[in-house]
Order: structure tokens, then C-alpha cells, then sequence
């Protein structure tokens, strides 16, 4: 079934997601009687997104937050802050995994930090002032969601047709220039809008954030780039995720059932990234996103 899968992996997505709707179609017809089959359809959703994340890299709120908002029908903005805190359990393993290693370049990760986290508490303090349920923040919520998928897909696509061009690796005693941006403001400024961007749709922290580091790092090599994109996601996510939940917009049963399937869905897509076509996938992943991002523009 692993390989079937593998070898068609635009029959693998399609298949998953058809699922997942046949699930949430019987949840909202019987709804009161089918609490277990909701808890299996999140725990699925969990670890469809947890695979696709473990072979592209992709960041998971752009794929959790569209697929909670459309197919279960969940309220955006319980879908972001529920999403938030998702996005910050899944990636809390995979840096500490990084760090043991000694691949994340913690200048970096500082460096995005200090204008992101500021910026994410200055955007929960907004958010609190008017009210996440309100209508008018509820569509800033989906029109700025709609404009970061597009952008996701734009990253997402840029990635698979230019491949892997980074550098692979720092010659001796380059590595504090590789760490050093072109410019020291320009961390902080792009920092504080990938802060406010993620606090407000949960997207950002993923492809998009991967796309600027390349951008402001020339010289790092791409698999420090993503070790410094997920370390500096944990504490952004987890201080916009909790922010949220005092605003009383997290499903934290909701939440569980998607962490239990996303972390073994994680480890299995992580072991079939050397057989996955993974161009091909983020390509139709692209299209996929950005056939969301419009649908939410035009609600």
C-alpha cells in the first residue's frame, strides 16, 4: 500500500482528502451520535498533514488551518489558534532532534526571534482588544489567509522548480559570515511580518519563512536554513498558540486527536522522502494551496 502510494503521489493526496470529507459528510449528519468517527476523522487529517510535512517540509498550517476550515467547517479563527499550537508540538521534536545534532545556527534564530516575538504579542493584544469571533476580524482572518497560502504556494512552487541551489555546505571558518545577514534590520523587519502573519492565519512560519532565509542568508546551506526556520517556528507558534488560547480559541480535544495522528505521520514521511518524487509533490501541493488561498479570498 506504502509503495502504491509513493509511486502516485497525486492519487495519494486525492485519496486522502476524499476521506477525510466522506468522514466530516457523515459527522455533520450525525453529528450528536458520531463523536468517536469525528475524533478518527481529526486523528486522520493529523497524520495526512503529518506525512506530507515529514516529505516536503511544507510548513503544516498551511495545509491544517484549509483543511479544518473546509472540511470539518471549524471557525477560522478556531481553526488558527488550534492550528498554532499544533504547529508548535509537531516542531518542538524535530528541534530538539536538530539541536543535538548541531545544525541550527542559533544567531539566526535569535535574530528572526526578536522581531517576530514582539510583533506576535503586539498582534494577540489586537486581537484581544476587538475579539478573535468578531465578523470583521473573522475576514481579515480569511482574506489574510487566503493572501499567505497564495504566497506559500508561490514559495512552494519557486522551491521545486529551482531545486536544491544553496550551498551544501560552510567552508572552514565561514561559519559566523553564513549566519550573518546582508543586513542586520532586515531579520527584524521580515521577522516582525512572518510574526504577524502566523498570529493572525497560523501560515508563514513554513515555506514562507524558508523562502526568506534563503533570501537573507545566501550563504547558509539549505539544511540549516530549514533547521533555523523550524527551531525559530517553536516559539512564535507557542507564544501565538497560547495567546490564542487565553482568547478561548483553541479545540484542545480537537488538538490531541491531530497530534496523535500527525507524529507517527511525520516519522513515515520523513523515511519516504528518498523514494517520494518530491518535486512533484510540492508542485502539486502549490496548486493545491493556492486553489485554497483564492476559495478563501472570495468568502
Amino acid at each position: 500500500m506504502a509503495g502504491v502510494g509513493v509511486q502516485n503521489p497525486r492519487k495519494l493526496i486525492q485519496c486522502a482528502y476524499i476521506g477525510i470529507a466522506k468522514i466530516s459528510f457523515l459527522i455533520q449528519a450525525k453529528a450528536p451520535t458520531l463523536a468517536p468517527m469525528h475524533e478518527l476523522a481529526f486523528v486522520v487529517a493529523g497524520f495526512v498533514v503529518g506525512t506530507i510535512v515529514g516529505l516536503t517540509g511544507v510548513g503544516g498550517g498551511s495545509l491544517m488551518t484549509p483543511i479544518l476550515i473546509f472540511i470539518f467547517g471549524i471557525k477560522p479563527y478556531l481553526a488558527v489558534g488550534t492550528d498554532l499550537l499544533f504547529a508548535a508540538f509537531t516542531k518542538m521534536g524535530g528541534t530538539v532532534k536538530l539541536a543535538r545534532s548541531g545544525r541550527i545556527d542559533w544567531a539566526v534564530v535569535r535574530n528572526l526571534s526578536a522581531g517576530s516575538i514582539p510583533a506576535s504579542l503586539i498582534t494577540l493584544y489586537i486581537l484581544h482588544t476587538v475579539g478573535p469571533a468578531d465578523p470583521k476580524v473573522q475576514s481579515v482572518m480569511t482574506t489574510t489567509l487566503g493572501c499567505a497560502l497564495l504566497l506559500t504556494a508561490a514559495a512552494t512552487l519557486y522551491k521545486a522548480v529551482r531545486g536544491k541551489v544553496s550551498p551544501i555546505s560552510v567552508a572552514a571558518g565561514q561559519e559566523r559570515l553564513a549566519a550573518t545577514p546582508q543586513h542586520w534590520m532586515l531579520p527584524l523587519l521580515f521577522g516582525a511580518l512572518i510574526g504577524t502573519l502566523v498570529t493572525i492565519t497560523s501560515v508563514g512560519a513554513g515555506a514562507i519563512g524558508v523562502t526568506v532565509l534563503m533570501i537573507l542568508y545566501p550563504l547558509l546551506p539549505l539544511p540549516r536554513i530549514i533547521a533555523a526556520d523550524i527551531a525559530y517556528a517553536v516559539p512564535l507558534t507557542l507564544v501565538a498558540g497560547l495567546g490564542h488560547a487565553s482568547l478561548g480559541a483553541v479545540d484542545w480535544p480537537m488538538l490531541v486527536s491531530l497530534l496523535v495522528g500527525s507524529l507517527p505521520g511525520i516519522w513515515v514521511g520523513s523515511h519516504l522522502t528518498t523514494k517520494a518524487p518530491e518535486r512533484l509533490i510540492r508542485s502539486l501541493l502549490s496548486f493545491l494551496l493556492a486553489y485554497a488561498g483564492m476559495k478563501l479570498i472570495a468568502l
